[in-house]
């Protein structure tokens, strides 16, 4: 069989369990009865999908989409990557939503109710669709950490959330992604219900000096396997696709 058609087991392994006390939500969503599989509809499959379009110029800068008196406070960063196949060919045309919490920790959410003070000059979200090479580029303000009420004094490390879209609404994979040298990441309830230490080490973000912006940014570099051996670990797909 040809590279271009073959196909790789998926490795439940890879992901962490559905149930996992430790992370306490998890006890309650945890599916209580075997597993149906329903297949997608040709709507579903097809429709609707995103153009270049329906974004805005600076949708893909969370620095400067949301200012109102100023830009927002704290350490502005990079961060860039690819899309990729299982065979690490390029994913072009796919909708990539982030959003985040601001450098105090604070997402702008109603139901956030942590001390930390919202930023009027930061909405924490943006997108961009992947270029023909599987592409994308954000600058966004550095996340703070947070506390959560899973545990008697449990926080989540600095993390962005990412939402990447296929041909259509229905295809959808949700991950998240940590940045490199933060010890929290090791000490996080939700990161310790994944079996593998490589599958963790493949959501941390690699600080890349060679694509700081001097005197401005930090960069890192974070890419997305969607499917197969090397699957980036999503949280809406066990097995990843």
């Amino acid at each position: 069989m040809s590279d271009q058609g073959s196909f790789y087991q998926r490795d439940r392994g890879w992901h962490p369990p559905a149930l996992t006390p430790q992370y306490k939500t998890s006890v309650l969503r945890a599916p209580r009865n075997a597993l149906l599989s329903l297949p997608g509809t040709l709507s579903e499959m097809t429709g609707p999908v995103f153009g270049h379009d329906r974004l805005g110029p600076l949708d893909n800068d969370l620095i400067r989409n949301f200012v109102h008196t100023g830009e927002p406070i704290g350490q502005r960063i990079v961060v860039y990557g690819r899309v990729l196949d299982e065979n690490a060919r390029p994913v072009p045309g796919a909708l990539i939503e982030v959003w985040q919490a601001n450098a105090g920790g604070r997402y702008r959410h109603k139901k956030d109710a942590y001390l930390a003070a919202l930023d009027p000059n930061f909405g924490g979200c943006g997108r961009i669709l992947t270029d023909a090479d599987g592409r994308y580029r954000f600058r966004t303000i550095k996340p703070g950490a947070y506390p959560w009420p899973n545990g008697v004094n449990d926080w989540r490390p600095a993390h962005i959330h990412f939402s990447i879209f296929g041909h259509a609404f229905a295809q959808r994979l949700i991950t998240q992604m940590y940045f490199e040298g933060d010890p929290m990441i090791w000490q996080c309830p939700i990161v310790s219900t994944i079996p593998d230490k490589a599958a963790i080490e493949q959501l941390v973000a690699a600080l890349d000096r060679n694509n700081t912006v001097p005197m401005d940014a930090l960069a890192y570099k974070f890419d997305i396997v969607l499917r197969g051996r090397r699957s980036t670990l999503f949280e809406n797909r066990l097995e990843g696709n």
